[in-house]
């Protein structure tokens, strides 16, 4: 076996444009979510943080709610060969227990595992070759939100005779409506399938059910992962304190989110090469962002983008639903 792997990384992850995105969020004071998992020990903090809160790992019902999805759409893919994009892959842990369930029915199968990180990346092309063939794994290291050509880099790894499957997990949350959902309507084709989840609000009232999971996010995992960014531009972190608000969607939508805010308590200057920025006293800086939904906000914002929920499948908890949607 090589020791050698190949990955494609994509225009938009190279140094000049990762730089730019960087001046940008200190710029607009709106961090860019892809610089929360930049190096190995932001990927490696994540990795602990998603294993110690994710519903999928804490919550046998919710996992058992992926399994019953996986089996739906390994009933509804009838092609002999299945290529699944895992876009936002993370660890790749749901990508292989979906893998699983289609080998066990006799496909033949190829992965392209596809996030900012390349560790990442890695990280899910190591896990999912307990499953499919290392040779059969066509890693892409790509930022969803700024590649504007990635249809057709998704098409240059296409697999002949292949039906395409695209599984997006704990993704739409952290891109704002109005990017994410047309780049997803441009890469879902006429006979592909979409898989997705998305983090919803409990309960009968949403604006209480926003401020009921507030706790999944105000923790000190979370907030050692968040600050981790600031810590390694230089920021202390008794500049000030990071805290977590809910907040409407402005552009009318109907959605509420959960953000964290960094809000500076004396002046510091963060320095990236030649640019320097300065942060007064009081000023704040929002590192992270975190949509709720509800399943019929899901399906309302889709339909504008001409995709159509085929089933669904939401946690007893109601914090936690997977979708199956198609080209309508």
């Amino acid at each position: 076996m090589s020791s050698l792997v190949r990955v494609a990384i994509h225009a938009s992850q190279f140094p000049e444009n990762v730089r730019h995105d960087l001046l940008e969020s200190l710029r607009t004071r709106r961090v860019n979510h892809k610089f929360h998992y930049d190096s190995i020990k932001q990927t490696q903090k994540w990795l602990a943080l998603h294993q110690a809160f994710s519903p999928s790992r804490t919550d046998a019902d919710c996992a058992a709610t992926y399994d019953h999805s996986f089996a739906a759409v390994a009933a509804r893919v009838d092609s002999p060969r299945v290529h699944l994009i895992g876009l936002g892959c993370g660890g790749g842990q749901k990508d292989t227990r979906l893998l699983k369930l289609l080998r066990e029915s006799g496909r033949s199968l190829f992965y392209t595992p596809s996030d900012v990180s390349p560790a990442m990346v890695l990280e899910a092309r190591q896990t999912v070759t307990a499953v499919v063939p290392g040779d059969n794994c066509f890693p892409l290291v790509c930022d969803l939100a700024s590649a504007d050509d990635l249809p057709a880099a998704l098409d240059e790894l296409q697999v002949p005779d292949a039906a395409r499957l695209i599984t997006f997990f704990g993704m739409i949350p952290n891109f704002e409506p109005g990017v994410i959902l047309p780049r997803l309507a441009e890469l879902v084709r006429p006979a592909d399938y979409l898989l997705f989840s998305a983090n919803l609000a409990p309960g009968a009232d949403y604006a209480a059910g926003v401020r009921q999971i507030l706790p999944l996010y105000d923790n000190a995992p979370t907030r050692d992962w968040l600050m981790t960014f600031l810590l390694d531009l230089g920021v202390a972190a008794d500049d000030g304190e990071l805290s977590f608000v809910v907040e409407d969607d402005l552009e009318g939508s109907g959605l509420k989110r959960v953000a964290a805010f960094f809000r500076f308590a004396r002046p510091r200057e963060i320095k990236v090469d030649a640019e320097r920025f300065q942060f007064a006293a009081g000023e704040a800086i929002r590192l992270f962002f975190s949509w709720r939904h509800t399943p019929a906000l899901v399906r309302a914002l889709l339909g504008q983008h001409r995709l159509q929920v085929l089933e669904q499948w939401v946690t007893k908890s109601g914090e936690e639903g997977v979708f199956l949607v198609a080209r309508n």
